[in-house]
């Protein structure tokens, strides 16, 4: 397990300048002593979460984060380049490709679904483009800073936004390669105010020196080195992969043959270019070292 203290940053002090973000920062103002207690104790939480435990962890990140800018909502996106990089594609390839709710409501489910299908066929919102500005650095977005005013008067945010209460949005982009990014995305609802560049300061703190644990999410949801993202079986044979089950323990828990949960087995090791369950782990080891 790693301490606060060892993270990166000193969660005393934002840094000076923000590489990729929306506006350059000309002062690094002093964190308030709790804010700073709290973001260490975050830290050494999420440490000590087992491998196995992984959406766990990420819904008690997204808990305390929101709970600290007062976000009604949260949610987390693994963000991947699918194939080549194509002249015609103003995304670059970049699409959603797991979404991770802090509170799923069936609205919010249904709107992320139409939103991921807007941006696989390409449909050229402002907001879509500019979470791409910068891409391959750490980088952080408001909506209400960084967007036209006239954008919150149009179809898209009437229709995804305003509809479902959010009245401001606020993102933090980690690139854990050339390929993936781990996108944590904060919504202003009930609170009618816009995030402040606090806000911001402060989610950038807490995301930016913790890059072991987005290439985790990345890892748990198979798209930082497996050769395809995961199904949601495969993901749960994973996470009990990680632990100290055997797989006849593993497939009794899921209700499966041990021949059908043995396949599952195989081809996660392919997937991830491993020979073996020990590989698996030295892996996982390996990401949060």
């Amino acid at each position: 397990a790693r301490s606060g203290k060892q993270h990166g940053v000193p969660a005393h002090h934002f840094p000076s300048t923000q590489e990729g973000t929306m506006r350059q920062e000309t002062e690094a103002p002093l964190m308030k002593p709790a804010q700073a207690d709290a973001l260490h104790t975050l830290w050494d939480e999420l440490a000590d979460f087992p491998a196995e435990d992984m959406e766990t962890a990420l819904r008690h990140s997204l808990d305390v984060l929101a709970g600290m800018v007062r976000a009604g909502n949260a949610y987390w996106i693994g963000g991947v380049r699918v194939g080549e990089r194509d002249p015609d594609d103003l995304f670059q390839g970049w699409r959603p490709g797991v979404q991770h709710y802090l509170h799923p409501l069936p609205v919010h489910v249904e709107a992320s679904k139409a939103l991921a299908s807007r941006w696989n066929f390409r449909a050229p919102d402002p907001s879509f483009r500019l979470t791409r500005k910068g891409e391959g650095n750490f980088r952080s977005i408001i909506h209400r800073r960084d967007l036209p005013a006239s954008w919150f008067r149009s179809h898209h945010y009437l229709h995804f936004h305003a509809s479902r209460g959010i009245y401001d949005t606020c993102y933090v982009c980690f690139p854990v390669n050339e390929d993936v990014e781990s996108w944590f995305v904060f919504q202003r609802t009930t609170l009618r105010r816009r995030f402040s560049e606090e806000d911001e300061r402060l989610l950038r703190e807490a995301l930016r020196p913790i890059k072991w644990f987005h290439r985790q999410l990345v890892l748990a949801h198979g798209l930082a080195l497996a050769s395809a993202p995961l199904t949601p079986t495969q993901r749960r044979v994973l996470h009990l992969l990680l632990s100290d089950k055997s797989e006849k323990e593993i497939a009794q828990q899921m209700g499966q043959s041990y021949h059908t949960t043995h396949e599952h087995v195989v081809n996660l090791f392919t997937k991830f270019g491993v020979k073996g369950r020990s590989g698996l782990m030295a892996l996982w080891l390996g990401s949060k070292a």
